[in-house]
């Protein structure tokens, strides 16, 4: 029986950790530390549930069962068709792919370039490199362990260290905190979480990462799934980590950079602060990894559905330039339409992306039927569902509009988690109880 090496272990798990850990991943843990303060230690272990433990679930989940499509046709094939489409896209080329390229240039070289300088032809000329780089990675897919996972990301986990260990010299003040944090430290660090979005990004990434094992020469499916689970349980830790040293960064500056705007203002201080102008093009190279790796994540995820849900009429490699070259158009020309489309989309398969995660990890000990797939998904589809028509597109749906906004933690986005949780206890039970009525029938 064939078995990888602990290096080829490391690369994959490494690499998983690559694929979660982009710019949003960098900038909302310093901004968790600077608003929490004297919370942040709590706060972080709230937001650790949403933004480490349900990724790696989610990646577990998806690796179990082969792929988010058989995953999503627990619930019925055209909602899993619509469903996992709606993924790729919304998380690929139509959000996550554009921004991976734009996010770094906006955040760590455009506040530097002289104002003399045209500036959209130097996010041209930035983005035109990236997606390049990006490409080239991706169409070598028996490549993409060793590039990502051998090289860019270790540099990457580097790279923070480097910053934490001289952010640590500083002096170290930390402020009350401040806001939601100071009132529900708990709730606000579980939804800060939440809006990584990488629950959702998890089912893409679950898929490359069995690949990756299978292109090692793993084949039995048992050690597939084993070898996937340490894998995310390794990335998993890796991510606590690095979240940890970046929530520290801004707990610890707290005081001095009090009120900042977001996760990059804190950081660009502090290194200013300890590295001077050296500092900044450190950040840019965080920065810039760090969206890179996501970015291949997710070309390559995207390419591979598409090629296998079009009965493979187009290489792999003809998916990857045409996801590439629409990215690097968005990036440049028509992101915040985009943006705003795709969050909208976004915010309505997140909670049932949850739920099929949850679900999809507990299901060796809980044995879901059908029917529970079924009622929670219109639960946690349904609900997010009104909730945007009314507040996007201020549509009020009779009865069920109000009903949405006097659910429990409707005022945090949460207006779909009890119902959800009520309905898999009440159906579950509801068909034990059938079974056993039948099977006491029977005999």
């Amino acid at each position: 029986m064939k078995k990888l090496s602990k290096s080829q272990f490391s690369q994959v798990s490494i690499m998983l950790f690559g694929l979660f850990f982009g710019a949003g991943n960098l900038i909302f843990p310093p901004l968790l530390g600077n608003q929490a303060g004297s919370n942040t230690f709590v706060s972080l272990l709230s937001f650790s549930v949403t933004a480490v433990l349900f990724p790696i679930f989610g990646a577990i989940a998806v690796g179990k069962t082969d792929g988010l499509k058989n995953l999503a046709n627990r619930v019925n094939p055209i909602f899993s068709l619509v469903f996992t489409t709606a993924i790729y896209l919304s998380i690929g080329p139509g959000l996550g792919i554009p921004r991976a390229g734009s996010v770094p240039f906006e955040m760590a070289i455009a506040p530097y370039i002289p104002a003399s300088f045209n500036m959209n032809l130097a996010r041209l000329v930035y983005t035109f490199v990236f997606f390049a780089i990006a490409m080239w990675i991706c169409l070598k897919p028996n490549k993409l362990v060793e590039r990502v996972g051998k090289y860019l990301t270790p540099v990457l986990i580097l790279l923070i260290t480097i910053m934490f260990v001289r952010v640590m010299f500083l002096p170290k003040e930390v402020a009350v905190a401040t806001g939601d944090y100071l009132k529900a430290p708990v709730v606000k660090g579980f939804l800060a979480g939440y809006e990584t979005m990488d629950a959702v990004a998890a089912l893409n990434f679950g898929f490359v990462v069995t690949l990756a094992i299978r292109r090692f020469g793993i084949e039995d499916k048992k050690d597939v799934t084993k070898y996937t689970v340490k894998a995310g349980l390794v990335a998993g830790f890796v991510l606590f980590v690095i979240y940890a040293m970046l929530s520290t960064i801004g707990a610890v500056t707290s005081k001095a950079f009090a009120g900042s705007e977001n996760g990059a203002v804190v950081l660009t201080e502090a290194v200013k602060l300890v590295l001077g102008n050296s500092g900044l093009v450190l950040l840019a190279m965080i920065f810039t990894l760090a969206c890179l790796t996501t970015c291949v994540g997710l070309i390559s995820s995207g390419s591979e559905y598409f090629y296998t849900l079009f009965k493979k009429k187009l290489s792999y490699s003809a998916w990857v330039v045409i996801w590439t070259l629409f990215s690097f158009l968005m990036a440049n020309f028509g992101l915040n339409n985009l943006l705003a489309l795709s969050v909208t989309l976004l915010t309505i398969i997140y909670p049932v992306a949850l739920v099929l995660i949850a679900m999809g990890i507990t299901s060796d000990f809980v044995n879901y039927s059908k029917l529970t797939y079924k009622a929670t998904a219109l639960f946690s589809v349904g609900f997010p569902l009104i909730s945007v028509l009314s507040s996007t597109l201020n549509v009020n749906l009779p009865l069920l509009t109000n009903l949405e906004k006097s659910l429990p933690l409707s005022q945090y986005g949460l207006s779909w988690l009890l119902p959800t949780l009520a309905a898999i206890v009440c159906v579950e039970f509801a068909m034990k109880l059938s079974s056993v009525k039948v099977l006491n029938y029977n005999n």
